[in-house]
């Protein structure tokens, strides 16, 4: 049962934290499917910074190191989205798969220039990452996870300085040029986001100290689009479906030490199993969507 905890929290709060990111974004006016690239580009630079560290450094200056070269290295690429979608009105699906293919093709290249195999591999230490609770071993972006789950809520919902208020004035066309203020509206939801900044970091180093990244992320971000969409784009419902789907994900990690191992499936079908409930449950709930207005529309003043 700890094993099953342990591993749901760790992919639980990943999902979350992606879907987040990717909620937050869409509120914006934004449809960022490009969540696997940004995903994959954060995590390289990351783990890039882990190796180059040195190993007698304290604790929490790697983690706060390595945490802010994957926010900024994710921040940096997730602007190209930004000003294809808005400077040049681009079809924002077509942006967001553009990145998802560029991001695994960067990640390769870098990492094989870095890695003294020569291959896409890279190794590092995860323990300054991980910590320990009666026994449970957990990764600090549980605890980092549910902050920003509140924080995600509290801003979106409570304050006027929410993405859809930022949206809203944006549209107004008051002082500034509508584009200016759209990018603003987009800026200051990144920036209220970060609770995507650090989640792909968040995902490979956690549970291994070894990451291919010829995988890319492994279709993390594409399963977070289904736990947005699942959990509605709002925050506490995203965390339920972020849950939901950690349990089948975790199955994979624990099942050769449950009653599962007499059934003595592969691996790979248990980690198959959330993207195959991911497809059930959406062809089920997606006719009652309700996606947030304006998405995916370029912006148009004369429109508005």
């Amino acid at each position: 049962m700890l094993l099953l905890i342990k591993y749901t929290l760790l992919y639980g709060i990943v999902l979350m934290l992606v879907a987040l990111g990717g909620m937050f974004s869409e509120h914006s006016g934004i449809i960022n499917i490009a969540l696997e690239g940004i995903m994959v580009i954060g995590g390289v630079a990351g783990v890039l910074t882990l190796t180059m560290l040195p190993a007698s450094m304290p604790a929490f200056a790697t983690v706060l190191i390595a945490v802010l070269v994957a926010a900024i290295a994710g921040m940096v690429y997730s602007l190209l989205l930004a000003f294809a979608s808005i400077n040049l009105k681009a079809d924002q699906t077509i942006g967001g798969t553009a990145l998802n293919l560029l991001a695994t093709a960067v990640a390769v290249v870098i990492s094989k220039h870095f890695s003294d195999s020569g291959s896409a591999k890279l190794n590092y230490s995860n323990k300054p990452f991980l910590f320990s609770i009666g026994g449970l071993e957990l990764s600090i972006f549980v605890p980092l996870g549910i902050a920003l789950l509140i924080i995600s809520y509290i801003v979106l919902y409570k304050t006027r300085f929410g993405c859809v208020c930022a949206l809203r004035r944006a549209s107004s066309g008051c002082g500034l040029c509508g584009h200016q203020r759209l990018q603003d509206a987009l800026c200051r939801c990144r920036h209220l986001g970060r609770s995507g900044c650090y989640r792909r970091l968040a995902y490979i180093v956690p549970p291994v100290q070894t990451w291919n990244f010829e995988v890319g992320v492994a279709g993390a971000g594409f399963l977070a689009l289904a736990v947005m969409i699942f959990g509605q784009w709002k925050p506490f419902h995203i965390c339920g479906a972020a849950m939901f789907f950690a349990v089948f994900k975790s199955l994979a990690n624990i099942a050769d030490s449950t009653f599962l191992a007499q059934l003595h499936w592969s691996s790979n079908i248990y980690n198959m199993m959330p993207f195959v409930a991911s497809m059930v449950i959406l062809a089920f709930t997606s006719k009652n969507s309700m996606a947030p207005k304006a998405e995916g529309i370029p912006y148009d003043k004369g429109s508005r």
